[in-house]
C-alpha cells in the first residue's frame, strides 16, 4: 500500500497541533481484470477526521457561501491577499478579485477533512469534497490558514483538483 505524506517544515510541526486520519485498514487486491482501473477509482477513500469548531466554521461557511452562489461571502473567508489555485485556472489573488472569480459560481458541496494542523495563527486543513454529503469525493483541497485580527481562521490560498482527469 502506498502512503501519502503531508510535508511541513519542521518549526511548523513543534508544538503544533496536528490531527491525521489513519490509514484505512488493509483490503486483499482484487483479482487482476484485463481493463486497469483508474487510480482514483482504485484507491480507498481517506476517512475524515473532526476539526475543532474554529477551523469547522470555515468549512461550513465555505459550503454555505458556496450552495447559495455567494461570491461576496465566499471571498470574506479569504485573507485580504488570499489566493484561489484552482485546477485549469490561473492563479486569483485578494478579496476582489476572488469576489469576481466566483461570481456566479456555486451549487451543492459538502467539505470533509483528511487531517489539519495548527501553530499558533498558521493552520491548514486538507480534504476532499462532493456535491452531497456521504458520496464519494469527486476532488480534494488544501487550505493554508491565518488568524485574522478579530481571532477568526481566514483562507490564506485555496488549491483544490478534482479526482479525474479530464479527458
Amino acid at each position: 500500500m502506498r502512503r501519502a505524506a503531508i510535508v511541513l517544515p519542521l518549526s511548523f510541526l513543534l508544538g503544533a497541533t496536528v490531527a491525521v486520519a489513519a490509514d484505512p485498514p488493509a483490503t486483499p487486491s482484487p483479482a487482476p481484470s484485463s481493463a486497469a482501473q483508474p487510480a482514483a477509482e482504485a484507491a480507498a477513500p481517506l476517512p475524515s477526521v473532526t476539526l475543532p469548531a474554529a477551523l469547522a466554521r470555515v468549512l461550513t461557511d465555505y459550503e454555505a457561501a458556496w450552495r447559495n452562489t455567494d461570491a461576496k461571502a465566499l471571498a470574506a473567508l479569504f485573507a485580504e491577499d488570499g489566493f484561489v489555485l484552482s485546477s485549469g485556472s490561473a492563479p486569483v489573488r485578494g478579496r476582489a478579485e476572488i469576489e469576481k472569480h466566483y461570481q456566479g459560481a456555486g451549487g451543492p458541496l459538502a467539505l470533509r477533512a483528511f487531517a489539519y494542523g495548527t501553530d499558533g495563527a498558521l493552520g491548514w486543513i486538507v480534504g476532499g469534497f462532493a456535491r452531497e454529503a456521504g458520496q464519494p469525493d469527486s476532488g480534494k483541497f488544501t487550505l493554508t490558514l491565518s488568524k485574522g485580527p478579530n481571532g477568526r481562521w481566514l483562507i490564506n490560498s485555496d488549491m483544490d483538483n478534482g479526482n479525474h482527469r479530464p479527458s
